[in-house]
């Protein structure tokens, strides 16, 4: 490509730039840039960051065919690529477990490579091959639908800080010793485990995300903690394991995170939360903990309901806090202890950073309607509070939602929003 002086504008880019344009290509178009002039001309044999996936290839209905195609473009690539590779990605719906991905692997191994990213097929889980693990210089591990089993004498990743984990089949004890053996690890991520009791130290750990049937938790050692987000998928037969825990699931899973400051428990949070624990002395205070989110919390259970209360008096500095309720409401009605908010509710506080609280999903019964009192009285700072009922709520349940406006609040510039656009 020339100017109107004859100048080949493209050929004279300087090199910084060619590889930023490089690296905004798909792989594919980057091969393609040799046709360009000389000067581009397998300059994409030394791009550091790497992303193979199914649009690298023409995709034939034979997937046999295209499996072909793609396993001999990266086999090419690799054999033309010169220098380090800092980052690698993978993911296709045409490879399986293949001996090539295994040779990928161990060519990567001597690459230097920091970053993996390891998502294959999607009829059969892809066994990681030994050569992974001699890796030693990754920063960040991401490995979908894969087995994962060390050698013996795999002593962990000393440079990793992320490691995402999901669909993966592993022993429990090989998870363990995997987060144990990453001395600097930041970020966490297992998603759909299948009865995976879990215990964690890691020491310089802030972000941790957990999905799955997890029979136990125990947050062992991560005092640097601060993001925490928890989806607990259970069963009926494994919701009744809860009920065997020893100990004080509460204490087990938050008794150790002093910098927290963001909580997110979906599903069957506050259920496991609740196994073991009984009002009391607050053992830790979170001081940091801004942003509380809780999703399907039981209102006619009140050991649920214990668990938010104590999660709000440990937390001086909450600003907002997020409820979905799934009361039963017939349950919820003829709830017995409806003497504690009068008698054993804790007083003597306020929330006084609280100014945003949003709770949805509401039947309007009673335990539930106490908690909101108790939330509008104890805000002094509250400037909102939004109001979103259950889509089968009934008019007599609605006519109670409604009385809110007329509740004590501590805040004078407390706003309730009430939404009924599911209605």
């Amino acid at each position: 490509m020339a100017n109107s002086s004859g100048q080949d504008i493209v050929s004279d880019l300087p090199q910084s730039i060619i590889e930023i344009i490089l690296t905004k290509l798909p792989i594919r178009d980057a091969v393609r840039t040799s046709i360009l002039s000389s000067r581009w001309r397998y300059k994409w044999a030394t791009l550091t960051q790497l992303v193979f996936d199914d649009n690298c290839v023409s995709q034939f209905n034979d997937r046999t065919a295209t499996e072909n195609k793609l396993v001999k473009f990266i086999t090419r690539f690799l054999f033309l690529h010169e220098g380090p590779i800092h980052k690698f990605t993978l993911s296709t719906y045409y490879l399986q477990s293949s001996p090539d991905i295994d040779q990928w692997l161990l060519f990567l191994s001597r690459k230097g490579i920091k970053e993996l990213v390891l998502e294959v097929g999607e009829d059969e889980w892809f066994r990681a091959p030994s050569c992974l693990f001699a890796c030693l210089k990754l920063t960040s591990l991401e490995l979908l639908r894969c087995e994962l089993d060390p050698p013996p004498e795999f002593r962990g990743f000393s440079c990793l800080k992320y490691l995402n984990l999901q669909q993966v089949l592993v022993a429990p004890e090989v998870i363990e010793n995997l987060i144990s053996g990453c001395p600097l690890l930041e970020s966490l991520t297992l998603s759909y485990f299948d009865s995976l009791a879990l215990t964690v130290r890691a020491p310089n750990l802030k972000y941790l995300k957990l999905e799955g049937e997890f029979k136990d938790i125990c947050l062992e050692y991560t005092p640097l903690l601060v993001v925490i987000s928890v989806a607990m998928y259970m069963t009926d037969d494994k919701t009744e394991h809860f009920e065997q825990s020893s100990g004080c699931n509460f204490d087990k899973f938050l008794g150790g995170v002093p910098c927290l400051e963001k909580l997110t428990g979906q599903i069957y949070f506050t259920k496991y939360m609740s196994i073991g624990y009984e009002l009391g002395k607050v053992p830790l205070t979170y001081d940091h903990l801004k942003l509380i989110q809780l999703y399907q919390v039981s209102f006619e259970d009140m050991k649920e309901i214990l668990v938010v209360l104590r999660l709000i008096l440990s937390s001086p500095n909450l600003q907002e806090l997020q409820i979905s309720s799934s009361s039963n409401a017939i349950a919820a009605s003829e709830a017995s202890d409806l003497n504690f908010w009068e008698t054993d509710c804790p007083t003597g506080f306020t929330l006084k950073k609280l100014k945003t609280v949003k709770m949805s999903d509401l039947s309007g019964v009673p335990h539930e309607m106490e908690f909101l009192k108790f939330l509008l009285k104890n805000s002094p700072v509250l400037e909102v509070m939004s109001i979103l009922p259950g889509i089968y709520v009934s008019c007599g349940k609605l006519n109670v939602v409604i009385e809110l406006l007329r509740f004590r609040r501590a805040s004078a510039k407390a706003e309730i929003i009430f939404i009924r656009d599911q209605m």
